[in-house]
């Protein structure tokens, strides 16, 4: 089970905690084995909303290891401006050792300056919130800050801009560790779209499309990729929501952009892909699994 250690400093934003942790109990929900523990940075701890955290465990105490992840969230930049917490010289050599044994170190807002005293942005391509991007440029030079991205991957480190992409980040890296399907549930759970930025992986066909909240099209959604091998009429699915036929049509054309066959093509095709990668499976029996009516439709489609 993997560790998700969110270090907790004085005048954290509450959302740049809270967002993070949020995915990774809701991907547990859905039966993800999360382990998520919180330590102090300093003996008092009040956020920047003046809500005062109870008795925590230090952060040395942290039993993390290999494959786990640690958390740094943004705090008030006055504080992180501050000689106090310039001078957390343990707490930064203590990141930095923690990178060394590979494991993975995140920060949200202008968490990233905790990284860059640790010496964990140089040569890394890393971000913040857009207030911040120049100040984190002058303070470490030799960091590859990126200004117009909602986070990002570099050298096992992951950094986000403001408050709400912690959210972002922490799906992206549940993504990595369960896949995108998974991650979409989580993401609809949350009642959040799973934005990605272009420095992350291509876009998935489980996440497009998905930018709204209507139920009744994310539940026709849902059974397209759970059904792909049925016949899937429109009458059918009209049925499945309680909608017409011509009203469902509309409807999903409004919200996703895309008509239901087109968008049930591209599912069709997304999951052929990934069969084609077990040699056992021939390319009818992939065609038959997918919902194509013969291997040759399926080839004409994977040349396009």
């Amino acid at each position: 089970m993997k560790r998700f250690a969110f270090i907790i400093p004085p005048n954290v934003e509450l959302l740049d905690l809270a967002g993070p942790v949020q995915v990774f109990t809701e991907a547990k929900f859905y039966g993800f084995e999360a382990d998520i523990r919180f330590y102090k940075l300093e003996d008092v701890t009040v956020s920047t909303a003046g809500l005062e955290f109870g008795d925590l465990a230090n952060f040395k105490s942290a039993n993390v290891k290999e494959g786990d992840y640690i958390f740094v969230p943004g705090m008030n930049f006055d504080y992180v401006e501050s000689l106090s917490f310039r001078a957390q010289t343990e707490f930064f050599n203590w990141l930095k050792g923690c990178s060394q044994n590979k494991i993975t170190v995140c920060s949200i807002c202008n968490g990233a300056f905790a990284l860059g005293h640790a010496g964990l942005l140089k040569d890394t391509q890393c971000t913040t919130h857009w207030r911040r991007v120049k100040a984190l440029q002058e303070q470490f030079p030799e960091a590859k800050v990126i200004s117009d991205v909602l986070y990002i991957k570099s050298n096992n480190v992951y950094t986000s801009a403001g408050i709400s992409a912690g959210i972002d980040l922490a799906l992206a890296i549940l993504e990595d560790l369960k896949g995108p399907f998974f991650t979409h549930k989580v993401a609809r759970g949350l009642v959040v779209y799973h934005r990605r930025s272009g420095t992350h992986k291509q876009q998935s066909i489980y996440l497009d499309y998905r930018n709204h909240i209507n139920p009744q099209v994310h539940e026709v959604q849902d059974y397209l990729i759970e059904n792909l091998s049925k016949e899937n009429n429109i009458e059918d699915l009209a049925s499945l929501v309680g909608m017409s036929p011509r009203n469902l049509s509309r409807v999903f054309k409004e919200k996703t952009g895309s008509t239901i066959l087109e968008y049930l093509t591209l599912l069709r095709k997304e999951y052929a892909s990934t069969m084609l990668n077990n040699p056992e499976y021939t390319i009818e029996y992939i065609a038959a699994q997918c919902g194509f009516k013969s291997a040759r439709q399926l080839q004409r489609l994977l040349k396009q």
